[in-house]
């Protein structure tokens, strides 16, 4: 008798990111269960979660330690007590954003740069971020078929460099991201994109063959600048995707907040520049919390901050040590830290 051959191993199909996006976690306390957490019910706020709703992936929570209150993913997305305590200086718009804006979801503060807020879609909400409070049901720039924004660009030849933002830019579907860099190729001065998103990191499905294709085949130097907070937000299928990004030639960067209770010690930070950086993602920045109302328990002082900082630089090589900066509204870009004063420094 001839034996039969072995069936061949059977793998699933991968599935599309759209699907998980909408399997996402949305209610605190069944994201408490899923980690063994039921009895820290009582210390989420309903409040925080009816003005900023809780959305977090399923692949994310999966890095989360069970059983752990502390750990450091769980708490950058779970809203709790603290968000509901009225800090003076924690305001509706840490960074200046409404003075900046020029109209059809363009923010213009830097020279030679431009923001546009893409969307107000997000794959995860972070507590901390400072646009939760952004009207973006009255200004993003996928409204009206990206024509204001593009006008906008068009009309200043002294942008160079386009930057999409949000929201999350690549939480817009392909063909979507193909309708507006078509609009922005006809602009001449435009000489750079830059893209800034979560969603490689929390949501690594979304780096499919579709969104490839369309980076590979933009006039422009891309850099994307990613958001990990933490060593342990990586694992290999987010060391895929950003394989997969850089594949097109893409420039990737990392940048962080500096968070009480995630990384506010030299060890997390050193591990997560070395960890990002063996997924072939550079450290960028170090940002110090913009105040936005309902994240102050996650402020670090300054004078911590500088100290956490001349650690981190006297552990790593210098291309691994992010700068450590603010953003304060109405300067002329980032303003870094400077240690050798202990005080913010004139911005750069």
């Amino acid at each position: 008798m001839i034996p039969a051959a072995p069936l061949p191993m059977q793998h699933p199909a991968p599935r599309r990111w759209q699907a998980l996006w909408r399997e996402a976690v949305r209610d605190p306390r069944e994201l408490l269960d899923l980690l063994g957490l039921g009895t820290l019910a009582a210390g989420i706020s309903d409040a925080a979660a009816a003005q900023f709703p809780l959305r977090v992936p399923r692949g994310f929570v999966a890095r989360m330690r069970h059983g752990d209150p502390a750990d450091p993913l769980l708490r950058q997305v779970l809203p709790v007590l603290d968000e509901d305590t009225v800090v003076p200086g924690f305001g509706l718009d840490a960074v200046g954003d409404a003075a900046s804006r020029r109209g059809g979801g363009l923010i213009h503060k830097y020279e030679g740069r431009a923001l546009l807020v893409a969307t107000g879609s997000c794959a995860v909400h972070c507590r901390y971020c400072f646009r939760r409070h952004y009207p973006y049901a009255e200004d993003t720039a996928a409204a009206a078929g990206w024509r204001e924004a593009v006008a906008l660009v068009a009309d200043d030849p002294t942008l160079h460099e386009v930057i999409l933002s949000g929201g999350d830019p690549l939480s817009l579907a392909d063909h979507k991201l193909v309708e507006l860099t078509d609009a922005l190729r006809g602009i001449p001065h435009v000489r750079r994109l830059r893209i800034h998103t979560r969603l490689p990191i929390v949501l690594p499905e979304r780096v499919e063959a579709g969104l490839l294709d369309w980076l590979r085949a933009l006039p422009w130097p891309v850099t994307i600048v990613v958001h990990a907070n933490h060593a342990r937000e990586f694992d290999p299928a987010v060391d895929a995707a950003l394989a997969a990004l850089r594949s097109t030639g893409a420039t990737l960067l990392n940048q962080a907040v500096l968070l009480r209770g995630v990384n506010d010690d030299v060890d997390a930070l050193a591990e997560l520049c070395e960890r990002g950086h063996d997924a072939g993602v550079l450290p960028y920045y170090l940002h110090q919390l913009d105040r936005v109302a309902g994240a102050a328990h996650f402020e670090v002082p300054d004078g911590e901050a500088l100290r956490l900082h001349a650690g981190l630089a006297a552990r790593l090589p210098g291309y691994l040590v992010p700068r450590l900066v603010r953003e304060i509204a109405g300067e002329p870009g980032k303003t870094p830290l400077r240690a050798t004063t202990g005080r913010i420094a004139d911005a750069e």
